[in-house]
C-alpha cells in the first residue's frame, strides 16, 4: 500500500466513523409516550458501548494503515501471538455481553410481569387485515366467542356469541382503540387466522397475536394524543393496510370519549 493509499484509507475510515456516530446520535426512534423508559435506556447504553468500541476499533485500524504502510526497502516482520492480550479482550467482551444479557432478562421479566389489579382490560383481535377492539362494558365481563360464529358479512369478526349474557354490553370497534392516560392498561391479544403482531412504536409495545391463544401485555400510556397501530408481522397480501388508530385521552374524559365514539 502506497503512502497516498494509506492516507486515503485512513481518511475514508475516519469519515465512516464520523457519519456513523452522527447517524446513531440522532433521535431515530419515535418519542416515548408510555412508562417503558427502561427499553429506551437499554437501547441507549447498548449503542453507547458498541458505538465506542466501533469508533475505537476503526480509528485504530485507520492509524495502523497509515502508520505502518509499505515503504521502499521495508521487510515483513513476524509478530507472535500474545495469549494475555487475547484473554483480556475475550474476558472483557464476555463480561460486557453478560451485563447486557442479564439486563435484558430483567427487562423482559419486568415487561412480562402481571398487570396491576386495577388495570383496564381490553381485547384486541387480529384478523386479515384489521384490528378488532372489544370493550367488556359496565359488567367488566367479556362475552363468549366461538370460531364457528365468525361472520364477516354480519360484522361479527370475532365470533361473538350474542346469546351469552356477558356479551350483551360488549362493544366492538374496528381499528379504533381508546385508552385513558396515566392508568395501567392490559391488552388481551388474539387472532382468528394467522400470526399478527400488535405494534405501538410510540409506546414501545410489540406483542404477537397468536391464533388459538390469548396473549396479554400491559403498559401505562402517558401522553394524550392520536397514534398509529401497526402490524409488525407479515400476515398476507393486505399486510400493508392492517393498521388502526390509538386515541389516548385524559383519564377523567375517557368514558365520555368512549361513549361519543360508539354514538357515531
Amino acid at each position: 500500500m502506497s503512502k497516498l493509499q494509506g492516507l486515503l484509507f485512513g481518511l475514508a475510515t475516519l469519515a465512516l466513523v464520523v457519519l456513523a456516530t452522527v447517524f446513531f446520535m440522532r433521535p431515530w426512534m419515535p418519542p416515548l409516550k408510555s412508562d417503558r423508559i427502561a427499553i429506551d435506556d437499554a437501547i441507549f447504553w447498548t449503542l453507547l458501548v458498541t458505538g465506542a468500541v466501533f469508533i475505537a476499533t476503526n480509528l485504530t485500524l485507520a492509524w495502523f494503515a497509515f502508520r505502518y504502510q509499505d515503504r521502499p526497502g521495508a521487510e515483513a516482520t513476524y509478530w507472535h501471538d500474545d495469549p494475555r492480550l487475547e484473554w483480556t479482550w475475550t474476558v472483557v467482551t464476555a463480561l460486557i455481553m453478560f451485563v447486557f444479557l442479564f439486563n435484558a432478562l430483567g427487562l423482559w421479566a419486568q415487561i412480562q410481569s402481571p398487570a396491576p389489579k386495577d388495570a383496564l382490560v381490553i381485547e384486541v383481535t387480529g384478523q386479515q387485515f384489521r384490528w378488532v377492539v372489544r370493550y367488556p362494558g359496565k359488567d367488566g365481563v367479556f362475552g363468549r366467542t366461538s370460531a364457528k360464529l365468525v361472520n364477516v358479512e354480519d360484522e361479527n369478526y370475532i365470533g361473538l356469541d350474542k346469546g351469552d349474557p356477558g356479551a350483551a354490553d360488549d362493544q366492538m370497534a374496528v381499528g379504533e382503540l381508546y385508552l385513558p392516560a396515566d392508568r395501567p392498561v392490559k391488552l388481551r391479544l388474539r387472532s382468528t387466522d394467522v400470526i399478527h403482531s400488535f405494534f405501538l412504536p410510540n409506546f414501545r409495545v410489540k406483542q404477537d397475536a397468536m391464533p388459538g391463544m390469548t396473549v396479554e401485555t400491559w403498559f401505562v400510556p402517558k401522553v394524550a394524543g392520536d397514534y398509529e397501530i401497526a402490524c409488525a408481522e407479515h400476515c398476507g397480501l393486505g399486510h400493508y393496510r392492517m393498521k388502526g388508530q390509538l386515541h389516548v385521552v385524559p383519564a377523567d374524559k375517557y368514558e365520555a370519549a368512549l361513549q361519543a365514539a360508539f354514538a357515531e
